[in-house]
């Protein structure tokens, strides 16, 4: 397999342990011991043990709990801070392990960056959930970011090239939906939100008095 694409694997598997590396670390094991991964790079292999695959999995059902609760899911998210970009670069670099060192350092540097973005945007959206006293939003984002591990995971190292821009248009996606949240919590927490009902109304009140402002000019 050549440079670009070795690299794109290890951009896209850092992507993904940027939103959850236990799920990721999971993702990979299972799918080489059931053969939906050919062969994963030599760094990677060891992740195919029961041992790794179980641990994984525990700590992913920990990462599942507490995200569910809000308040605990914002501080749960923020000490991952500190673990997702690092361990995204070392899967990064795992993954280019056999290239040249510099080629290695490369996919390092880029997977910790993809890494770091992700989990930021992961991050602000997640804020931003929490300001919803209730799990089920919070539930709702785990199980649509499990799908979104598995499905890059997986597929990355059939079609690269393809899972890297899908994972790219949908970060894009998300940093603009994170965007337009908090503009909209902040218009809100402000006073300044107005529904579409109100709209409707001030334009309706607004149109009365200037008819009946009208009517007393004519007079």
């Amino acid at each position: 397999m050549n440079s670009a694409a070795i690299l794109a694997q290890a951009i896209g598997i850092a992507y993904t342990a940027g939103l959850n590396v236990y799920a990721t670390v999971a993702m990979l094991g299972i799918g080489s011991r059931f053969g939906w991964i050919p062969d994963l790079p030599g760094g990677l292999s060891v992740f195919a043990s029961p041992w790794v695959i179980g641990i994984a999995l525990a700590l992913y059902a920990l990462d599942f709990v507490a995200t569910l609760a809000p308040g605990i899911a914002s501080a749960w998210e923020t000490v991952h801070s500190l673990i997702r970009p690092p361990a995204a670069a070392v899967l990064a670099a795992a993954t280019a392990w056999h290239g040249d060192p510099l080629f290695v350092l490369l996919a390092a540097l880029l997977g910790g960056g993809m890494a770091a973005t992700t989990h930021a945007t992961k991050l602000g959206l997640r804020y931003a959930i929490d300001t919803s006293p209730e799990p089920v939003t919070n539930g709702m984002a785990n199980v649509t970011e499990l799908g979104i591990v598995a499905a890059i995971s997986l597929s990355v190292w059939q079609h690269p090239f393809i899972a890297l821009s899908f994972a790219l248009l949908l970060l894009a996606a998300f940093i603009l939906v994170v965007r337009f949240v908090w503009r909209v919590l902040r218009q809100v927490f402000s006073g300044r939100w107005s529904s579409s009902r109100d709209l409707r109304h001030d334009a309706r009140t607004q149109f009365r008095e200037r008819l009946i402002a009208d009517d007393v000019d004519e007079d």
